[in-house]
């Protein structure tokens, strides 16, 4: 499991999907465009929607289950032995699946993460889900995770905007061959994703390739060894433009660009989470 996530790099997440009746049918369609496009890896959480993204990423994918690898999330407060059970079998009714392929801790919460893993590992040998990981946890967390399983992958927020992870979990993570999944590659929230949008060095690597800034910025996330993007698209649009980023080549002038830009960290920062 963990090698093969060490080969993804491009997948697509739901935060936000399910939440209105009337946009359901055309994120059902946005999943299954990026199914087509090989975005097989596709991100949920019972968080969003309230269990809303899960049905319909189990719409998106009926018919199609051997093709995509799910991975879905269990509240921090739904993280004791029994409640992770509990929660991941309402998933697997949302998903309408038999097995969850990748479950995650959401965020670190206040039931002991060895109740929770003791849970994951229920749910393992049940056969209910394939392997699990955590999201949100920082260099503590997850040396502390490591002493009570094997998480097969952190979830967390990376993009260029936002890179404290390089100064100690990012260099951590590939020594211990755990891959790293980047929510939000793109930013989500209107101010910020602007200021990352509309930055004159981005803007400028993105005309010397005649593409988009976003295609750029998410390119710069797939540049980096270990780590797996999984932005949110519903326009068909930006999926083909997601998909496209994935085949773009930086030269170490382009990289260099964007270090001047959105400078790399010189000293530890605290988790970036959203």
């Amino acid at each position: 499991m963990m090698r093969w996530l060490m080969d993804v790099r491009l997948g697509q997440g739901t935060w936000n999907m399910g939440e209105e009746a009337s946009r359901r049918q055309e994120e059902v369609r946005a999943l299954q465009l990026g199914l087509d496009l090989g975005m097989t890896l596709i991100d949920t959480a019972e968080m969003y929607g309230e269990g809303g993204a899960e049905e319909v990423v189990g719409e998106a994918i009926a018919g199609r289950r051997d093709e995509a690898f799910v991975v879905s999330k269990v509240y921090p407060h739904n993280a004791s032995v029994d409640g992770v059970q509990a929660a991941c079998e309402r998933s697997l009714r949302r998903l309408k699946v038999d097995a969850i392929d990748l479950y995650l801790l959401h965020w670190q919460g206040h039931h002991p993460l060895a109740e929770t893993f003791d849970g994951f590992e229920t749910l393992k040998k049940a056969g209910k889900i394939k392997a699990y990981g955590v999201s949100n946890f920082d260099l503590e967390n997850m040396q502390e995770a490591m002493t009570y399983g094997a998480p097969a992958t952190n979830q967390v927020l990376y993009n260029l905007m936002k890179r404290g992870i390089e100064f100690d979990l990012l260099p951590w993570a590939r020594a211990q061959g755990l891959p790293i999944m980047a929510y939000s590659p793109l930013e989500t929230h209107g101010r910020e994703q602007a200021a990352l949008l509309g930055n004159p060095g981005l803007k400028a690597v993105a005309e010397a390739h005649g593409v988009t800034p976003a295609q750029i910025a998410l390119a710069w996330v797939l540049h980096q060894d270990g780590v797996i993007a999984i932005p949110k698209a519903v326009d068909p649009v930006h999926l083909r433009a997601n998909r496209a980023a994935a085949d773009l080549r930086l030269s170490a002038d382009d990289l260099a660009a964007l270090d001047q830009a959105f400078p790399p960290p010189r000293r530890r920062r605290a988790l970036d989470m959203r």
